[in-house]
Parts: structure tokens; sequence; C-alpha cells
């Protein structure tokens, strides 16, 4: 999932373990319902999740598994570039939100869903399940990570490095779905990081 901003290894509010409990739940749940809208639709989104929803269109496996399969690889980075309480805290989230997403289908279903109310409804709840999960120190995985490592290693800027990856991602998808399902999907990743943009305030976290 997007991490537009640099993710703090160091917050000025400590959180207690409940808190931590109760913030990553509520942002889990509220994540798993956004993304069960825009995989209802048969949209995409970027990153990771992007990538995860793809393949599960075209080979039929649940978004859950393989987007559980696909941030396998990133948490190696994460162990060490953010150390081990993000990168625990990350594969929990990741876990529960491949099985909330997969699971939630049964007890929520549409017999109609407008394509505009369902991305912007993805996009807020998704985007606000996210800055949760990054204030209790904790990520929906990602290629955040990598971009953060090449950053540090060859001065190219994170945001721009997620910027092509997501350009990477949209423009595959160009090629396997119609231009409706790009439309709409490039709306609900506008929605999501607008949310992300004018509510993540970083400094209120790092410590002096």
């Amino acid at each position: 999932m997007p991490a537009p901003f640099p993710i703090p290894t160091e917050y000025r509010h400590k959180h207690t373990v409940i808190e931590d409990i109760q913030g990553l739940s509520i942002s889990l749940v509220t994540a798993s319902v956004g993304i069960t809208f825009l995989a209802s639709l048969g949209f995409i989104t970027g990153q990771t999740a992007g990538i995860a929803l793809i393949i599960s269109y075209l080979t039929g496996l649940s978004f859950g598994t393989v987007f559980w399969l696909v941030n396998l690889p990133f948490y190696a980075f994460a162990w060490r570039r953010l150390g081990a309480e993000f990168t625990l805290k990350s594969i929990l989230c990741v876990t529960v939100l491949s099985l909330m997403v997969d699971y939630l289908p049964l007890g929520m279903q549409f017999a109609h869903l407008n394509p505009v109310l369902g991305t912007v409804i993805f996009g807020v709840l998704t985007g606000f399940g996210l800055l949760g999960t990054f204030r209790h120190k904790g990520s929906l995985g990602g290629l955040g990570v990598v971009a953060l490592m090449i950053q540090d290693r060859t001065g190219f800027r994170a945001g721009y490095v997620q910027l092509i990856a997501d350009a990477v991602i949209f423009a595959t998808a160009a090629f396997l779905f119609d231009a409706r399902v790009i439309l709409f999907s490039l709306f609900g990743a506008a929605v999501l990081n607008s949310v992300i943009a004018f509510n993540h305030d970083r400094d209120r976290y790092i410590a002096d």
C-alpha cells in the first residue's frame, strides 16, 4: 500500500500496547472495508495492493493470498531499514488485512454499487486505515521501504520511486483492463493519496 512519506522509526508520542492494539485494529477494519469496496467493483490501485488485485483478477486466486505472498520479499528490506518492531507489526497487519478482505464478502455483498461512490469510499477508508497503521509504527506492506532504501543509496527521492512504480502498475493494467477500469482506479488512487497528503503530519510523531 502507499507510503508517500518517509515512515518514521522514532515517535514523539509513544503508544502503549493497548493503544497499539486498538489503533491497529480500527485501522485494519477500516482499510479492509475500503479494499472490499474496490475489489467488488473490479478496480485496482497502486503499490503491492494493486499488484495483488491484478494477479487476483487474472488468476482467480483470492486477494488475501496474493497480497500476503507479494509482500513477503519486502519484510527483509523493512527489517534492515526500519527495524524489528516495524517489520513485525507490518507482518501482523498484512496477515490480518489479507484474511479480512477474503472473508468480509461473506457478510458484506452489494447488489448495486455506484462506481464513483465505491471508489470514494475506498479512498477515504483505506487512506485513514493507512494513516492509523503509520501512527502506530506499522504498515500494510508495499514498495515504500524499497523506495527508502533506493533513496538512501542513490539519493533518488523515495516519492519518485513510488510514482514510477505506480506508473508501471497502471501502464501494465492498461493492457489488461478497459479504459473504464483504469480511469476509476486512478480516481480512487487520487482520493486515497489526497487523504494521506492532507492528514499525515509526520513531524508530530518524530522524536526531538
